[in-house]
């Protein structure tokens, strides 16, 4: 079935609208601190290129999205890699809507972790905050009324999650060996997943509930031999999570919450992620606008929790600057409240230089000095990476 929605989407309608985008960026990245194991280096460069073909025909109700992406790094070979971030054709009918192919879909409200979304894999070797996703083969559902959306997805096919390789950074002692993952799901790849979102308002208040069944998207690790090499192969079991995100607007507040159950076959937990956001206008009589912003990150597995956020708090600011070039500023600092030894903080800045360049700014910093805790292993790996971002 997936075989036969794939070829239809390349059946394109000689009259259809096409709008074509490509997005190309040269990235240097340095860190401050010598890597932990051999072949690591404290800076990389890589380039990026991501075409965008969007056609739409029977005026507007039929389109195709077609979305590749490729990078060239000139350091960890593992994140020399492709990807089909987009490859879909969608239908818009009356008060519903038909997406079959290779998609993204977004769940979620928190800024500092995004616990709902579940239904894209994480790209790792992009970005360490697993903001990067994966594309996912999917069919998609949605009635569109009056008092909300509610969206089903079939998901046909498990992508596996990307990791740093023997030169990169964001990595533990032992080589993970991507090519011989384990699954609980006898259909191993091809288990069946499924999920079913409900979004709509309560007055000021945007709802999401959701459901998932099927391959955990964070995987397990187990210790085995490779030869004379100990290696991590990734297990990917089968989970049930029950979601809910919510985004309360109040004047200048923004009240966000992320929350979730999940099911294992070794464990049942609940996590949160909570918080505010605050928006000065027009600060001094300046055009310039300040957020302020802070979440509260709890899991219940404690110090066996896969996330870094356990018992942490965020606090951060946004600037915008509200300029011809859309520039903005955030940074944030994530406190353990169990460890004060353990920490986090990011820094994410852009502004176009005009109207096809732009640059970016993307740091991360880690301080940790418990080896129990996620970020221990990244305790090395601070980072300032400088982006440079043509648009045609």
């Amino acid at each position: 079935m997936l075989t036969a929605t794939l070829a239809s989407l390349l059946s394109v309608p000689a009259k259809a609208d096409t709008q074509t985008y490509v997005k190309a960026a040269v990235e240097q990245r340095y860190y401050f601190q010598q890597g932990q194991f051999e072949g690591q280096e404290n800076s990389d460069i890589s380039v990026f290129l991501e075409p965008e073909v969007y056609f739409s025909w029977n005026d507007g109700v039929d389109s195709i999205n077609v979305k590749p992406f490729v990078r060239v790094d000139s350091r960890d070979s593992e994140r020399t890699h492709w990807d089909i971030r987009e490859l879909a054709w969608l239908h818009v009918g009356d008060e519903w809507e038909m997406r079959a192919g290779i998609s993204k879909v977004f769940w979620g409200q928190t800024e500092s972790q995004h616990l709902v979304d579940v239904i894209n894999q994480t790209d790792f070797v992009e970005a360490v905050d697993g903001e990067e996703k994966l594309g996912q083969p999917m069919v998609q559902f949605s009635l569109v009324k009056e008092w909300g959306t509610v969206s089903a997805f079939a998901l046909p096919y498990f992508r596996e999650r990307t990791f740093a390789g023997l030169d990169g950074r964001f990595r533990g002692p032992l080589r993970i060996d991507t090519d011989n993952p384990l699954f609980e799901s006898e259909d191993k790849e091809s288990n069946l997943d499924w999920a079913v979102r409900y979004m709509g308002y309560l007055g000021d208040i945007e709802l999401g509930l959701s459901y998932f069944d099927g391959t955990n998207r964070e995987p397990g690790f187990v210790p085995a031999m490779t030869g004379d090499e100990m290696v991590l192969r990734p297990y990917y079991g089968q989970m049930q999570q029950v979601g809910l995100d919510m985004l309360a607007v109040v004047g200048a507040w923004l009240w966000k919450l992320e929350a979730i159950h999940r099911e294992t076959d070794v464990e049942d937990f609940y996590a949160l992620t909570g918080g505010f956001e605050f928006t000065s206008v027009g600060v001094l009589n300046s055009v310039y606008d300040i957020g302020w912003l802070m979440e509260y990150q709890y899991d219940e597995r404690d110090e066996q929790a896969s996330s870094l956020g356990q018992n942490d708090l965020m606090l951060g600011s946004r600037i915008v600057f509200n300029d011809i070039d859309g520039t903005e500023i955030l940074i944030a600092l994530v406190q353990d409240l169990d460890e004060s030894g353990v920490r986090s903080g990011f820094i994410e800045a852009s502004s176009r230089i005009n109207d096809n360049w732009k640059w970016r700014l993307d740091g991360w910093f880690f301080s940790s000095d418990i080896p129990d805790e996620p970020t221990y292993l990244l305790r090395r790996d601070d980072y300032l990476q400088f982006s440079l971002e043509y648009y045609f």
